[in-house]
């Protein structure tokens, strides 16, 4: 997008823009917590802020990407583990599960709209 048709942001705005968008992907650890919670509070923040802010729009949808791929690799890593292949998949999906949200969030407090990797694109 030239700069020319880029709309302005006033600095409150841009850092009001970050702030939501890294909490978007930090509240992804929620499910850590309660897990029902990691996927509603994104979903939420989402839904409610990328009329506000378009780039949430972005934000929301990589994170809800990853919510669903997530799911999938955990479902396929829990089946295989009937042949105890399945605990690395498992623990991998679970170390991912924390380093991409951490990742993307900082990303986000950069101004940055950030893929995560091994997500499969459902929405976009």
């Amino acid at each position: 997008m030239s700069e020319v048709n880029r709309p302005t942001e006033t600095p409150s705005q841009d850092k009001a823009i970050r702030m939501w968008a890294m909490i978007l992907h930090l509240s992804l650890l929620l499910n850590f917590i309660l897990p029902i919670a990691g996927v509603v509070v994104p979903i939420l923040i989402w839904q409610i802020k990328k009329n506000d802010f378009p780039i949430i729009d972005a934000h929301g949808k990589n994170a809800v990407n990853w919510l669903i791929s997530a799911v999938i690799y955990s479902f396929v890593s829990g089946l295989l583990m009937l042949v105890m292949v399945g605990i690395v998949g498992l623990i991998i999906v679970g170390v991912l599960a924390i380093v991409f949200p951490i990742i993307a969030g900082i990303k986000a407090n950069n101004g940055e709209v950030w893929k995560y990797p091994l997500s499969i694109t459902f929405l976009k």
